[in-house]
C-alpha cells in the first residue's frame, strides 16, 4: 500500500465515483479500480460495498477513509514544510561567534540575515576560537567564526585579516612612534586576553621569536576592559587594526608592529565533510556577496 493508492481511494469517495476520482488524479478509471482492489487485496478487507453504481464506505473502509485522509495531509504537510525550508521561509542557523571583531564584522551581517530570512532562526554562541572549534567538531554548531589557521578537519571561507596593533596610552614613552618591534617590549607588562583567545599565542609566539616571554600582569575577554586597563596605564594591550580604529579614544594610541606572523586572520569555519543546512549556505553566500568574505579557502 503506498500513498497514491491511498490517494485514489479518498478521491473516489470524495467525488461520488471511479470515473469522477479519475478525473481528479488524472488517471484512467480501471487505475483507480485496480488501486481499490490491490488495498483490499493487501488488507484482506472490503472497503467498499457497491450497490449498483453507488458505492458506500464498509466498517473497514471508514476506517481506512479517515487513516488515509490524515495520512495524505501529513504528506502534504511534509511537502510544504519542505518548500518553506527550501525557500528559507524557516530554518535553523546554529552560529558560533567570538567576542573579538564580531560587533563590527557581523552585527551588520546578522541585521540583514534577519531581513531577508525572517523565518529562520539563529542560534547564536559566543566564545573564543579554540571553543567554537570543539563545538563545530562535536556537531553543536554548523558554522562559526574562528581565527586560522585551523586544521585540516575544517573547511573555510576567508572573511578578514587584519594587522595586530599595540596599543599604548597616550603618555607612554612609545605612543609617539608609527611603528614598534617586538623586541623593544621585553619589559613592558603585557595585558592579554582570556584564556582559550587565538590571540594569545599569536601575540606569544612572536614574542618567542624576538627573543623573550612575555610577563603577563592580567587577562580579560572584555576588549572595553583591556582598553580601561591600558588607559590607566596598568600595561599594554594588542589589538587588530580596525578595531583598535574603531575603539579609539584619546586615552590611547595603537601602534603598528613590524615583526612578522602578527596577524588576525579570521574566517567561516564548518567541519569538512559535513552537512551544511541551508540556512548555513544562506549565510556564507551572503557573506561572500557582501564582501564579508571574498574568497573561499581549503586548508
Amino acid at each position: 500500500m503506498d500513498l497514491r493508492t491511498l490517494r485514489a481511494f479518498v478521491e473516489v469517495i470524495r467525488q461520488g465515483g471511479f470515473s469522477q476520482a479519475a478525473k481528479t488524479v488524472f488517471a484512467t478509471q480501471s487505475t483507480i479500480s485496480k488501486a481499490v482492489r490491490q488495498i483490499e487485496e493487501e488488507l484482506g478487507l472490503l472497503l467498499l460495498d457497491r450497490i449498483g453504481h453507488r458505492n458506500r464506505l464498509t466498517e473497514a473502509g471508514e476506517i481506512v477513509f479517515r487513516r488515509a485522509v490524515t495520512m495524505l495531509a501529513e504528506r502534504d504537510d511534509l511537502v510544504h514544510e519542505l518548500d518553506e525550508l527550501r525557500g528559507l521561509k524557516r530554518g535553523l542557523l546554529r552560529l558560533g561567534l567570538p567576542p573579538v571583531g564580531s560587533s563590527i564584522l557581523f552585527a551588520p551581517l546578522f541585521a540583514q540575515f534577519r531581513n531577508q530570512y525572517p523565518g529562520v532562526e539563529i542560534n547564536l554562541v559566543e566564545q573564543g576560537s579554540k571553543r567554537l572549534e570543539d563545538l563545530l567538531l562535536t556537531g553543536e554548531l554548523d558554522l562559526a567564526a574562528c581565527l586560522l589557521p585551523v586544521g585540516p578537519e575544517f573547511a573555510w571561507q576567508d572573511v578578514r585579516r587584519e594587522p595586530i596593533d599595540l596599543i599604548v596610552p597616550t603618555d607612554h614613552p612609545l605612543s609617539g612612534r608609527d611603528t614598534v618591534a617586538l623586541s623593544e617590549l621585553v619589559d613592558q607588562p603585557f595585558i592579554l586576553f582570556g584564556e582559550g583567545f587565538v590571540l594569545n599565542p599569536i601575540i606569544q609566539n612572536a614574542c618567542q621569536r624576538s627573543g623573550f616571554q612575555p610577563r603577563v600582569i592580567s587577562r580579560s575577554s572584555q576588549i572595553d576592559f583591556i582598553i580601561e586597563l591600558v588607559s590607566c596605564g596598568l600595561g599594554i594591550g594588542f589589538l587588530p587594526r580596525m578595531i583598535a580604529k574603531k575603539c579609539l579614544t584619546e586615552r590611547y594610541r595603537h601602534i603598528a608592529i613590524t615583526d612578522q606572523g602578527m596577524d588576525w586572520n579570521i574566517a567561516l569555519v564548518w567541519r569538512r565533510g559535513s552537512y551544511l543546512s541551508l540556512s548555513a549556505k544562506a549565510w556564507l553566500e551572503l557573506a561572500r556577496m557582501e564582501g564579508v568574505g571574498e574568497t573561499w579557502g581549503q586548508p
